[in-house]
C-alpha cells in the first residue's frame, strides 16, 4: 500500500488550516492570561511584550493529523506504537518547554529533560532496528542518537531567536525530509515530514516579521524532537555511506551553523554556553544593518540552498563527494564570516 499525492495534501492542508486556526486563539489566551514574553533581558530584541503559546498550537496540529493520519488514514509502516514513539516524547518535551515559557527552568533541568528524552528515542530506535544510518555498533548507534537528539534539539531552541526564523528554515529542512522519504517509500517519514510543514507554515503566518506570536520552548523543543527523529529514522538509500550520515546534516546546516558560532562566541568570553545572548546569526546580521524582516530571509535563502543541496544528493546521488566538500566549504566561511562579527 502507498500513500497517493492526495493523502500528503491532506494531510499537509489539515496540519496548515488548524495550526493556522489556533495559533490566534492562543495568541488571544496568552493576552489574557499574562503568558507573554516581556522584554525584560538583556537578549532580548522586542521592544513590546509578546504572546507565547504559539507552540501549543503546532503541538496539537501536528499530533492531532498525525495520530488521525495512523489511525484512519492507515499510513503504511506506522501504527500507534511508532506514532508514539516520536510523539510523546515530543509532547513531553514540550511540556518541559511550556513550563520553562511560564517559569523559567534552569538550563540543567532543560538538559536533563532532553537527555531523558534522547535516551528513551535511541532505545526504541535501536531495539526496533528503525535507525535510518546504523553504524554496525549498537553502542556506537545509541551514543549517535543521543547527541543527536540533544544537539538539534537545542539548535532549534538556540534558533528560534528572530521573528519566522525557525519557522522558515524548518519549512525548508522538513519540505527536504518529505522529498527524501517520499522518493524511498518511506510512507511514515514522509507523511509526518508534510504533517510539520504544513504546522510550521501555518504558525508562520502569524509568527513572521512583526512578530503576532512566539512558538517558545514549547514549540521548539518540540520540534526539535520530531525533527532530529524524523532525521535519524530517514534512509536515503545512496551508495556511499558518508553521503548517508551528511544528508541529516546538510538539511539542518543553518540551524547548527547558529548553535556553533553562539557556542564559541560564548566560550572564548568565558561565559556559559547555555546563557543567552545577542550573539546569533539572527543578531549579527542585524548589527550588520539589515532589518529583522530581511535577515529572515537571509537565513530562509541559506537554509534553502543546504536543503536544496542535501535533497538533490540524495535523490541523484551524483558527485556527492564534491557536492559535500564544497558544501562543507562554504559553511565554514559562513562560520568564519559570521565569528568574526561582533558578539554584542
Amino acid at each position: 500500500m502507498q500513500i497517493n499525492g492526495f493523502d500528503y495534501f491532506l494531510l499537509f492542508s489539515s496540519s496548515f488550516i488548524i495550526v493556522s486556526f489556533l495559533t490566534p486563539l492562543m495568541r488571544k489566551l496568552a493576552l489574557k492570561i499574562d503568558f507573554v514574553d516581556k522584554p525584560n533581558l538583556s537578549h532580548k530584541t522586542h521592544i513590546a511584550p509578546v504572546p507565547y503559546l504559539g507552540g501549543v498550537a503546532i503541538i496539537i496540529g501536528i499530533s492531532l493529523v498525525s495520530y488521525l493520519g495512523v489511525i484512519v488514514g492507515n499510513i503504511p509502516g506506522a501504527n500507534l506504537e511508532i506514532a508514539s514513539s516520536l510523539l510523546l516524547p515530543a509532547m513531553l518535551l514540550g511540556l518541559v518547554g511550556l513550563i520553562d515559557d511560564h517559569k523559567g527552568l534552569s538550563p540543567d533541568s532543560r538538559f536533563v529533560a532532553q537527555t531523558i528524552a534522547g535516551i528513551v528515542t535511541a532505545a526504541f530506535l535501536i531495539s526496533t532496528d528503525s535507525v535510518g544510518n546504523p553504524t554496525g555498533s549498537t553502542y556506537l548507534d545509541a551514543i549517535v542518537t543521543v547527541l543527536w537528539v540533544i544537539g538539534i534539539t537545542n539548535s532549534i531552541n538556540f534558533f528560534d531567536n528572530l521573528d519566522g526564523g525557525a519557522a522558515g528554515t524548518l519549512a525548508f529542512a522538513t519540505f527536504g525530509l518529505f522529498i527524501i522519504a517520499q522518493s524511498n517509500g518511506q510512507f511514515f517519514i514522509g507523511s509526518l515530514s508534510i504533517t510539520t510543514l504544513g504546522a510550521v507554515l501555518g504558525f508562520l503566518l502569524w509568527n513572521k516579521s512583526p512578530a503576532r506570536i512566539y512558538m517558545g520552548d514549547a514549540g521548539a523543543l518540540y520540534l526539535g524532537i520530531v525533527v532530529s527523529v524524523l532525521a535519524l529514522r530517514l534512509d536515503p538509500s545512496v551508495n556511499n555511506k558518508l553521503t548517508s550520515l551528511s544528508i541529516p546534516l546538510l538539511l539542518l546546516a543553518i540551524p547548527i551553523l547558529d548553535t556553533s558560532v553562539a557556542v564559541v562566541s560564548r566560550l572564548r568570553r568565558g561565559i556559559s554556553p547555555f546563557q543567552g545572548g545577542k550573539d546569533h546569526l539572527s543578531h549579527r546580521l542585524i548589527r550588520l544593518g539589515l532589518s529583522k524582516r530581511k535577515t529572515a530571509y537571509v537565513l530562509w535563502l541559506l537554509s534553502a540552498f543546504y536543503c536544496a543541496l542535501g535533497t538533490s544528493t540524495a535523490i541523484y546521488d551524483i558527485n556527492a563527494t564534491a557536492i559535500l566538500m564544497i558544501s562543507l566549504c562554504i559553511w565554514i566561511m559562513l562560520f568564519i564570516f559570521f565569528i568574526r562579527r561582533p558578539d554584542f
